[in-house]
């Protein structure tokens, strides 16, 4: 379990599984000759994807970033359009930090596409149930509400079984909300209608998690965005405004899909990795 300190806090990632995607429609209409410099693809023409949720604990709450792809849920087609190749352990993981699902206090959710929003839920005798029944879910109030009511696109990533049994569950918020000082979501749009972005700082350091406006650190490049996103000039405009202020002020840039590195930074010219920690393997 690879983990970094952010001044006072401890992240730790856990193993909510792993998908393999399109290496195409990850990087959009940039060309495969100068992606495939930055990022391994297979033959299949696939990128390996995390699904890692993020945890740490702050004011006395244990939180997460992200909740997996779940276990038990996906059908084998669906395994194979995606790419899966494990599903989510995450009960064991935090099991190792000696902590049970129903220890977590609080779920930071980017957005709440299936790759996202599958680890909330579990299958029951009744249909499914909460995965951690005792957290308090944000998300934004646009996400929240598309994802009740998906449109004829978005409607194959909103799962009626990813937040049925966890809407009691659900607090809302329209353009940014603190909720610790220190922990703050702001709400970005882009990658989907409601996407937000997270900002971490604990005692002089901070952390930036750009979610799937930069799934993993070959997204840099502001013009770099995915094939998947509803709004692509959304998602320039937020990736310029964020990661260059980000490198500016030494920030780390933490990631749930990266399958190389965890956390990084850059240089002021952001052309140079600094410091990292990288996924073991």
């Amino acid at each position: 379990m690879e983990t970094i300190k952010i001044g006072d806090l401890t992240l730790r990632w856990l193993n909510g599984g792993v998908t393999n995607m399109d290496g195409g429609a990850m990087f959009g209409v940039v060309p495969k000759p100068l992606w495939s410099k930055k990022y391994d693809v297979n033959e299949k023409n696939q990128i390996e994807l995390r699904t890692d949720p993020i945890l740490f604990t702050l004011n006395g709450k244990n939180i997460l970033i992200e909740s997996g792809i779940g276990s038990g849920k996906l059908t084998d087609k669906q395994k194979r359009n995606y790419g899966v190749t494990e599903e989510s352990k995450v009960e064991n993981s935090l099991k190792e930090t000696g902590l049970t699902p129903e220890d977590i206090h609080i779920i930071c959710m980017t957005h709440m596409h299936f790759d996202h929003a599958s680890g909330l839920t579990k299958k029951s005798d009744d249909g499914y149930e909460s995965v951690f029944p005792n957290a308090v879910i944000y998300t934004s109030e646009v996400e929240w509400d598309e994802m009740r009511n998906p449109n004829i696109r978005s409607k194959n990533t909103y799962w009626q079984e990813n937040w049925q049994a966890i809407e009691h569950q659900v607090k809302t918020y329209t353009e940014q909300v603190e909720i610790f000082p220190g922990l703050k979501m702001i709400h970005t749009g882009g990658h989907s209608d409601g996407h937000s972005i997270i900002l971490l700082e604990s005692n002089g350091e901070k952390a930036i998690h750009m979610a799937d406006l930069m799934p993993t650190h070959a997204h840099q490049n502001p013009l770099w965005v995915l094939a998947y996103d509803d709004y692509p000039m959304t998602s320039i405009k937020a990736k310029q405004e964020y990661i260059s202020s980000a490198i500016q002020s030494n920030t780390w840039f933490i990631f749930y899909h990266d399958a190389v590195y965890r956390a990084l930074k850059w240089d002021e010219e952001g052309k140079t990795i600094t410091d990292s920690v990288k996924r073991v393997r």
